[in-house]
């Protein structure tokens, strides 16, 4: 078992060859717990809707009205499509929200006060995702948390949620799905993907703008996912012909991130 998070507009572009590889891995016995976002069809959902939407720090300023459509995008349209594209391919794959079976347990974050109904993982229902795994499908996971009283729902960064997805099932790997090939350097005069890096050398390499644009939210998410016991997160592009097997079996794929 191993656990991938990727957002939703990359699944939904990733070629078939992606899929044939998970169910590969799935017929392997190498069952992927898949933990997806969404932000970009939430937010044009919110905007057809007349529905404003703001970000403090990263986080979509989340209040009752925007959670409906959170849920409804995530735990619905993206979800569902994802499983459907799955099981095209011939694997078996089960798509549940961290609602479902108290999957994930949330509380407010500490700036609630600034962005509302935003949550942090206080639990992930292992057990759960072991017994899906167990009886040979693939969890297809959408970030919407339950708070403890099982009434407040909580809208969850996708890279947070699985993080602690990853943390709580004890597992020290695990695989961020992107549409680049891993964190460029410049060397010599030409780009190169780091083969692996630290969480300190990707700050440093933000502070001298040789991270920058539309990697530093991609590399910063992938770092979310290192928190209690995943060691290290492999960055990789989904496009790259049998990309999971390859970043589970070999080295020299895409850039490793560790701790440290």
């Amino acid at each position: 078992m191993f656990v991938m998070k990727c957002g939703g507009s990359t699944l939904a572009a990733l070629p078939d060859a992606f899929f044939e590889d998970l169910k590969q891995l799935q017929e392997e016995g190498e069952i992927p717990v898949i933990v997806h976002g969404g932000g970009p069809a939430i937010s044009d959902t919110l905007g057809k809707l007349g529905i404003e939407t703001e970000f403090v720090n990263g986080l979509r300023k989340t209040n009752e009205a925007v959670l409906d459509v959170v849920e409804m995008v995530l735990a619905g349209k993206i979800n569902k499509e994802i499983v459907r594209k799955i099981q095209l391919s011939g694997a078996r794959a089960v798509g549940l929200s961290g609602v479902d079976g108290n999957l994930i347990q949330a509380q407010p974050v500490a700036n609630a006060h600034e962005v509302g109904l935003v949550g942090d993982v206080s639990h992930v229902n292992a057990g759960l995702i072991q017994g899906i795994v167990d009886m040979g499908y693939m969890p297809v996971v959408a970030p919407v948390g339950i708070g403890a009283d099982g009434g407040q729902r909580y809208n969850i960064n996708a890279d947070t949620a699985a993080g602690a997805v990853a943390s709580y099932l004890g597992v020290e790997r695990m695989i961020v799905v992107t549409d680049v090939p891993g964190i460029m350097k410049t060397v010599d005069g030409e780009k190169r993907v780091l083969p692996s890096v630290t969480v300190r050398e990707i700050d440093e390499m933000i502070a001298s703008g040789e991270i920058y644009g539309g990697m530093i939210p991609k590399v910063r998410a992938a770092v979310q996912c290192i928190q209690g016991e995943v060691r290290e997160v492999v960055i990789v592009n989904g496009a790259e012909p049998q990309v999971l097997s390859k970043a589970l079996k070999e080295a020299g794929i895409g850039t490793r991130i560790i701790k440290g």
